[in-house]
């Protein structure tokens, strides 16, 4: 039993000396200053913050992809969702979920750099570890993102995150609010490089660059975030299931308050109710 005890002992004591030495090993001081609470300058409404929402993107898009979203642009005009379907509470995936919605936290550990959205579930998880590739990924909204911290002025310091997107994905996934289509291959990548501003701390830049079969060139815009100066933020909650919206089959209808249901289209059917045993008036 005394043997027991020692071996034991020594098991502890010699996983206590390892993870003492990766706390050691782990010096934040060499890594950029992303505490706090971050919110989009411009708002998460476009891809492309700098420019109009819409035709006003002037996405790179392929003739059929343009037509498939001119198609989308009528249907939002009568009232439609079109290619969007985060009204149904699915992510906005990658590499929509850039756009910044909700509230930001950077979280920087030695091995993973995480980036946390308070909308519906899209927190990131950006591997640092260097790892290789998997030979095989599960679809997923958010992809299987690796980064590489680098030092680009040779201070010791790191100061940009270079990372890595790729598919599968689970779609349909545009890349905003108006509808602007990925390609229904879903074997999108996603380059990005997140930095901090050398002429204001409390700004912060990922530039972006989607590779996709919908897009006549790769795509690259630049997102900017804000610190909150507060250092107690606010952090709301947002459950997407509140919402109004109700599908039925491949068609979308409103909730009303009083518990009947809407169109949402002009001239748009009942859902079919065959199903349903008919009240006789």
């Amino acid at each position: 039993m005394p043997h027991r005890i020692s071996l034991g002992a020594c098991v502890l004591v010699a996983a206590l000396c390892v993870t003492i030495v990766d706390c050691q090993a782990w010096d934040d001081s060499k890594y950029p200053d992303l505490g706090g609470q971050w919110r989009p300058i411009g708002g998460p409404g476009r891809f492309d913050m700098s420019k109009p929402a819409g035709r006003g993107q002037e996405a790179p898009l392929t003739p059929e992809y343009q037509a498939i979203f001119e198609a989308n642009l009528k249907d939002q005009a009568q009232g439609g969702q079109g290619t969007t379907s985060t009204y149904t509470c699915i992510s906005p995936g990658m590499p929509r979920v850039t756009n910044g919605y909700g509230e930001i936290e950077f979280v920087v550990t030695p091995n993973t750099t995480h980036i946390l959205i308070r909308h519906i579930d899209d927190d990131r998880r950006i591997f640092t570890d260097g790892r290789q590739w998997p030979e095989e990924l599960d679809p997923t909204f958010l992809g299987y993102s690796i980064g590489q911290w680098i030092d680009t002025n040779g201070d010791g310091r790191y100061d940009v995150l270079k990372v890595e997107t790729r598919g599968p994905f689970k779609g349909p996934r545009a890349f905003d609010g108006s509808g602007l289509p990925l390609h229904a291959d879903n074997q999108t990548v996603i380059k990005e490089r997140i930095y901090i501003d050398k002429a204001d701390p409390n700004v912060a830049h990922d530039e972006v660059t989607v590779i996709d079969q919908a897009l006549t060139r790769p795509w690259t815009v630049m997102k900017s975030y804000r610190r909150n100066p507060n250092p107690r933020p606010r952090w709301t909650e947002e459950n997407c299931s509140e919402n109004n919206h109700i599908t039925v089959g491949k068609e979308d209808y409103m909730l009303s308050s009083d518990g009947l249901l809407m169109p949402t289209r002009r001239d748009q059917a009942p859902p079919d109710l065959r199903y349903f045993k008919q009240t006789r008036r």
